[in-house]
């Protein structure tokens, strides 16, 4: 299970990296709207991941993990539109992405790795 435990672990920094994103926005860049959309997509992704750890089955927990690839997948969304509008730089940008496409490769591996157990 040191799998999950490297999920859990990215998905909590990830989490860190989107509260802290949006500190940013609020403070500095008195972006309100769109930071609070990362903020709820970003955040859900680790929440929603804690949730799959103790899901009732391996369906639900695969459910679960889906529904995290899809969070995941929203705040690449809102993190491409804050470059494409000069909310961040694209050092921030590239570096969260990556941290993003690293996140949801990992889920995508877990689902698949429960999947072929059934």
């Amino acid at each position: 299970m040191i799998r999950e435990n490297v999920l859990k672990d990215k998905s909590l920094a990830f989490v860190i990296r989107i509260v802290n994103l949006n500190k940013y926005l609020v403070s500095d860049k008195n972006e309100f709207v769109m930071s609070k959309q990362i903020l709820r997509s970003g955040t859900s992704v680790g929440d929603i991941v804690r949730e799959a750890e103790f899901g009732q089955s391996k369906p639900d927990f695969i459910h679960k993990l889906a529904i995290s690839q899809k969070e995941i997948n929203e705040t690449i969304f809102w993190l491409e539109l804050l470059q494409a509008t000069q909310y961040i730089d694209r050092s921030l940008f590239e570096s969260m992405h990556a941290y993003a496409v690293g996140l949801i490769k990992l889920i995508t591996s877990s689902i698949k790795t429960v999947k072929s157990k059934l």
